[in-house]
C-alpha cells in the first residue's frame, strides 16, 4: 500500500479552505502551514487568470529529506509509504529542510501565539503536543487515516478537487484519475517520485 493524494486544479478555487482546516486539525504555531495555497496569475490584460496551487509535504518514494537526515528522525512508514519526523530523535539541524527541494517543512523554534494577550485555551489545547526546536511538516492525518478518515484537507475541500486513496492499487480511483486525466507531479526531473499528484486545469 502507499497513500497518495490527487488535487485537482480545475475544481480547485483557491479558498484556503484545505490551508484553515489542516491548521485546525494540526494546531499548527503561527506563519506554519502544513498545506498551502499559492497563488499567482498568468496571461496578459485583458485575459489575465488567477491560478492557484495547492502544495503540501510530497511523501516522495525517494525521500531527499529521509536520506539527509543524520540521525533518522525523517523517515517512512512501510506499510503505507507516508513519511514522517520522529520529534524525539530531531536535534533540529535542519538538513532536511534544505534537502526538500519542495520547502514544505518547518523549524518550531520558540512558543509563538497569534493575540497580544498570549495564547488563548484552544491554542493551548492544540499547539501543547509540539516540541521545540524540531522539524515539522505533514504526515498525511496520520492519525486520522489509520482510524479510516480522510486527511482534513481531503475531508474540508468544499470542491471536491482532493482525492486520497493506494496509489498501489490500480483499481483505486486516485490512480485511475491519474492515468485518465494526465496527472503529473511537481518537478518530476528531481526523480523523488512524490506521492502527491496534479490534474490538470
Amino acid at each position: 500500500m502507499k497513500w497518495g493524494m490527487v488535487i485537482d486544479l480545475k475544481r480547485c478555487i483557491g479558498c484556503y479552505g484545505c490551508q484553515l482546516s489542516c491548521k485546525a486539525e494540526n494546531g499548527t504555531p503561527p506563519g506554519v502551514f502544513y498545506a498551502r495555497v499559492i497563488k499567482q496569475e498568468e496571461g496578459q490584460y485583458p485575459t489575465v487568470q488567477q491560478l492557484a496551487l495547492p502544495v503540501l509535504c510530497n511523501h516522495c518514494e525517494d525521500a531527499p529529506c529521509v536520506s539527509a537526515c543524520p540521525t533518522g528522525a525523517s523517515f517512512k512508514w512501510e506499510e503505507d509509504g507516508i513519511v514522517d519526523i520522529d520529534h524525539d530523535l530531531c536535534v533540529g539541524c535542519r538538513a532536511c529542510m534544505m534537502a526538500c527541494p519542495y520547502n514544505n517543512r518547518y523549524f518550531n523554534d520558540q512558543p509563538q501565539h497569534y493575540f497580544p494577550q498570549g495564547m488563548t485555551p484552544y491554542e493551548t489545547s492544540r499547539t501543547d503536543r509540539h516540541q521545540k526546536d524540531v522539524v515539522m511538516k505533514c504526515n498525511f492525518c496520520r492519525d486520522r487515516v489509520r482510524a479510516g478518515k480522510s486527511p482534513a484537507c481531503v475531508a474540508n475541500c468544499p470542491t471536491v478537487a482532493r482525492i486520497f486513496g493506494d496509489l498501489d492499487d490500480p483499481m483505486s480511483e486516485v490512480s485511475r484519475l491519474i492515468k485518465e486525466r494526465g496527472g503529473f507531479a511537481l518537478h518530476p526531473e528531481l526523480d523523488t517520485r512524490p506521492s502527491v499528484y496534479y490534474l490538470p486545469p
